[in-house]
């Protein structure tokens, strides 16, 4: 037995190994690069002027209260890292144009709907839904705006946290430090709802929420640490810096932080879908050759694959696997000896 059949029987035998390389194939059999590609463009064109029109909304509000209204706005855009600052700085020439708002809303419901309309196509591919299983255009964008309302409620939701954790520094210093933990706690559990909530409202089929709460709580894990990130390049790579190199740092780490985001979305959903229906263990060298015996879960993928393709209920689609080809030169005649 040579080094790579060692090497795949260890993998198969052993969970450990055999489901994380199960959702790295399935991850590149999905292109799930290009798909979160497809919502950070989305996202890029409705989060800046949501956040415009949620300053707006808030300091509208808050009016009677300035000291609160600040409060909350910084703990609205700190939701933000990258571009929050930005925003802050500007809005006030956003209050008196009221073109600029009707422009902004249009942007925002446009991108806002192309967001849902582009998770709720990749979940579905994800969780291998048949295109004429899926719902119709009016359908979808329903469920989209559904889609929309939750992550509007977790944003308020986010924003009270922050506010309470900025505000922790007038209590005494213990109470202070059990307030942060527990909002950084708060913060960890609530994203991790909003993942299974909008993976449950956007996939076209019913998910088993008891087996989504690990890979949701690691995706809420991840977001944190992608907003802690995201302030550190804000504080110590665009502080300072000239404004045209500030410009295309702004524009530059905000694609990169819709495009990661975008990606934990979306590997959070590949886990969660290779444990669900079992798509694991996979041959190791099954991407590579088709001069590979394909296992169980190569199978299962292979016709989810196949099946997720079908336009049309009565199209029947049956997959069939043959032997796999034998290797170059197996087949060639035996030469006569002298």
């Amino acid at each position: 037995m040579g080094l790579l059949a060692r090497v795949d029987a260890y993998q198969r035998r052993h969970r450990w190994v055999g489901l994380p390389l199960g959702v790295v194939y399935k991850f590149y059999d999905d292109q799930v690069t290009y798909l979160a590609a497809l919502l950070a463009y989305y996202a890029f064109l409705s989060l800046f002027p949501l956040l415009l029109i949620l300053v707006a909304v808030l300091g509208a509000l808050l009016h009677g209260d300035p000291g609160l209204r600040q409060r909350v706005i910084d703990s609205a855009l700190s939701e933000f890292p990258v571009i929050g600052d930005q925003i802050g700085e500007n809005v006030h020439s956003f209050h008196a144009n009221g073109a600029a708002l009707a422009v902004g809303i249009a942007g925002c419901l446009y991108g806002a709907l192309g967001v849902a309309q582009a998770a709720q196509y990749a979940l579905n591919k994800i969780w291998a839904v048949p295109r004429h299983a899926r719902p119709d255009p009016l359908r979808s964008r329903l469920k989209g705006l559904m889609f929309l309302s939750i992550l509007a409620v977790g944003l308020c939701v986010a924003t009270g946290l922050t506010t309470a954790e900025s505000a922790a520094s007038v209590f005494g210093t213990r109470l202070a430090t059990g307030i942060r933990v527990g909002a950084a706690l708060g913060a960890a559990v609530l994203n991790a709802a909003l993942l299974l909530l909008a993976y449950r409202v956007l996939t076209h089929r019913r998910l088993p929420a008891r087996k989504l709460y690990g890979a949701t709580l690691g995706g809420a894990c991840a977001w944190q640490l992608l907003q802690w990130g995201g302030s550190y390049y804000v504080d110590h790579v665009l502080r300072g810096a000239t404004a045209t190199y500030g410009m295309f740092g702004i524009v530059l780490g905000l694609l990169a932080w819709l495009y990661l985001g975008a990606l934990i979305f979306l590997t959070t959903a590949e886990v969660s879908s290779v444990r669900v229906m079992r798509l694991w263990p996979r041959s190791l060298l099954t991407p590579f050759t088709d001069q590979v015996l394909l296992s169980p879960g190569d199978r299962r993928a292979y016709r989810s694959y196949a099946e997720t393709e079908t336009f049309k209920g009565f199209q029947k689609v049956r997959v069939r696997f043959e032997p796999p080809p034998k290797p170059l030169g197996d087949d060639l005649p035996e030469e006569e000896g002298p």
